[in-house]
């Protein structure tokens, strides 16, 4: 993240290069498009920058419009909180710049189009970023009615947004005891909004794959081992997550193999 604080309330994102952090290409007040469905095939979005005073490279590529030197390049997009600090960040390529209109959000200001790639921007992440950017991040289980379709959005938040939340905070000392609420696990991704929430609080983070998980629970992520894990309403979770997952014992259902990652780093897993 390369977030120049000068001017920075009110806007809502801002972007940098990302092959030169003193190379600020500007605020904007919205970006629309970021947060919707990836375009067929994977191409690229195209994003409407409201209210923006562009600098750097961004700048010199309004020039361009048209041709290929309007590749203003990589940048990291970071997501602003009211007070203009970066809440996350998001790794865009190849920002083209493919229109300009002078701007009613005040004088001086554009909007500009642009065209970029971006596949962990995901549809329904603009809504938790909100939740975030408010204040209301401030109870669990505001993901419940997200299950099934927008869990992969809200985990997308929890992770790129987790160093902003946790404000530096330490790991919580080993030997601690953490609640996990199976009655709203019904498949992967609510496992890991569950035990996100369980050991960080409201919207935290503690992976959103098996292998993330492992990192976690490695260490710096919120939570050291070894601690224990009373995992409620189990039996339900159990009969949930059967998803086969390939083993050196082969197939294993998912439920079994969250226990053997705990196991093996020393987590005491208490089902009731």
């Amino acid at each position: 993240m390369g977030t120049s604080d000068q001017g920075s309330v009110g806007h809502g994102c801002a972007l940098t290069s990302d092959e030169d952090d003193a190379d600020f290409w500007g605020f904007a007040h919205g970006a629309e498009g970021l947060f919707t469905p990836l375009p067929e095939g994977d191409g690229a979005r195209r994003v409407h920058l409201a209210g923006c005073r562009p600098q750097g490279g961004l700048l010199k590529s309004l020039d361009h419009i048209g041709g290929r030197r309007a590749v203003a390049g990589n940048a990291w997009f970071d997501i602003l909180d009211a007070d203009g600090a970066a809440m996350g960040s998001y790794f865009v390529n190849e920002v083209t710049v493919v229109g300009a209109v002078p701007s009613a959000l005040g004088g001086g200001l554009l909007d500009l189009t642009v065209t970029l790639w971006c596949d962990m921007a995901l549809a329904g992440a603009e809504r938790v970023w909100d939740l975030v950017r408010s204040g209301r991040l401030n109870r669990t289980g505001l993901w419940h009615e997200l299950v099934p379709d927008g869990t992969k959005a809200w985990l997308s938040v929890a992770l790129w947004s987790r160093e902003y939340l946790r404000r530096g905070k330490a790991d919580a000392s080993a030997g601690q005891v953490f609640t996990l609420d199976g009655r709203h696990i019904v498949d992967e991704d609510s496992f890991y909004c569950a035990i996100g929430e369980a050991v960080n609080g409201p919207g935290g983070y503690f992976g959103w794959n098996l292998s993330a998980l492992n990192d976690c629970l490695a260490g710096g992520w919120g939570a050291a081992t070894p601690f224990t894990l009373r995992w409620t309403c189990s039996a339900e979770a159990r009969a949930r997550l059967v998803e086969r997952v390939p083993s050196d014992d082969g197939d294993v259902a998912l439920f079994d193999v969250l226990l053997e990652i705990f196991e093996e780093h020393g987590v005491n897993v208490v089902l009731q």
